[in-house]
């Protein structure tokens, strides 16, 4: 009678294990494959052989590229070499993408950045924001930018026990943001076990100096967020439940969900284009490709715009997709003035006009 119970737990167990990994199969989309939607007059930047995870530009044209992401279990083309911080002047006729000089007493040996954000105050001051990962740990740094210098002054590093996991960041105020985190955990162990049993426990936090609080939460994996253009609505990209959630900002920062858009991709970075409102997210068509790094049949990229997101049906179109032959895990997407810079996750970013 015990081998018969035995036995019997132990087929329950591996039936509820076969069912994990054929959930997780299908959240990673790791049947799909993409066909290629290119673009003209692209070509690949120069400098950036090792990712370029996630863009910002500001109003007047300069680009901040935050470049060199390490993360567990990901593959990386330069795992000895820390991050950085470049920048891309988009009004030239052929921008270079330039290194930021960062101010001394910053640990650059350890800088490991992830989500970015700016914000420009009264005073015209343009803080950056960036999610950084010293030794895989969680912090943000803000940063004042001296455009004269092309060099980054930094001001101030933030820790929190709410930022256990963060991923991306969008600055509401000079020491004022919303966050992602990905994870609920975050030692490296409960962080797959908490992605293999699907337990939702990612959410958005709102920091200030005097109040931080979770305004959002329920997510598989919280990735890339983003503000609409007139402040009202958050948006946020749940990267593993392949969805974009529209949240309603409150005077009190609080957030409520209005809408959720469903997609057949993983959603990392959201960017917005400045001219029309309009969404761009760099995505992943396969997560298994992108988890488990194969040179002969490496990640692919997609790009989509999603136009009238408050609407009833949103118009989602497919800007570029490549079966990683020329860029391998796009991550975002962002454009100025008819100018598209495409960045991954660890591979190269590609510049189209």
């Amino acid at each position: 009678m015990g081998r018969l119970v035995a036995l019997s737990l132990l087929g329950i167990a591996l039936a509820l294990l076969g069912e994990r990994l054929l959930a997780l199969r299908n959240r990673l989309k790791a049947s799909r494959e993409v066909e290629s939607v290119d673009l003209p007059n692209c070509h690949l930047i120069k400098g950036i052989e090792a990712g370029a995870d996630d863009i910002d530009i500001l109003p007047n044209g300069l680009a901040f590229l935050s470049v060199g992401l390490k993360c567990p279990g990901l593959h990386s083309f330069s795992p000895d070499k820390p991050g950085g911080i470049l920048m891309m002047d988009l009004k030239k006729e052929n921008p270079r993408a330039l290194e930021l000089r960062i101010s001394r007493g910053f640990n650059l040996a350890s800088f490991n950045p992830h989500g970015i954000s700016t914000f420009i105050d009264n005073d015209d001051t343009v803080y950056l924001f960036v999610v950084n990962h010293p030794e895989f740990k969680n912090t943000v740094e803000i940063f004042k930018f001296e455009e004269e210098e092309n060099s980054l002054l930094h001001l101030k590093t933030i820790k929190h026990e709410l930022l256990p996991s963060v991923n991306d960041i969008i600055a509401v105020g000079p020491a004022h943001f919303y966050a992602t985190n990905d994870h609920y955990f975050s030692d490296p162990f409960l962080k797959y076990l908490e992605t293999y049993l699907n337990l939702h426990w990612a959410n958005v936090v709102y920091y200030s100096p005097n109040e931080v609080k979770v305004v959002a939460e329920g997510f598989d994996a919280a990735n890339g967020i983003n503000i609409s253009p007139d402040k009202k609505y958050i948006y946020v990209a749940d990267i593993l439940a392949h969805e974009i959630h529209v949240l309603e900002r409150h005077p009190n920062m609080n957030l409520t969900q209005l809408k959720v858009l469903k997609l057949d991709t993983l959603v990392d970075n959201l960017s917005i284009d400045p001219s029309s409102g309009d969404i761009l997210v760099g995505c992943h068509p396969n997560g298994q490709k992108l988890f488990i790094y194969d040179p002969n049949n490496p990640p692919s990229s997609e790009v989509l715009r999603i136009q009238n997101i408050l609407s009833e049906k949103p118009t989602v179109t497919t800007v570029y997709a490549n079966n990683g032959s020329v860029l391998q895990g796009s991550s975002v997407a962002s454009v100025y003035d008819r100018k598209l810079l495409i960045g991954t996750l660890y591979h190269r970013a590609l510049y189209c006009e």
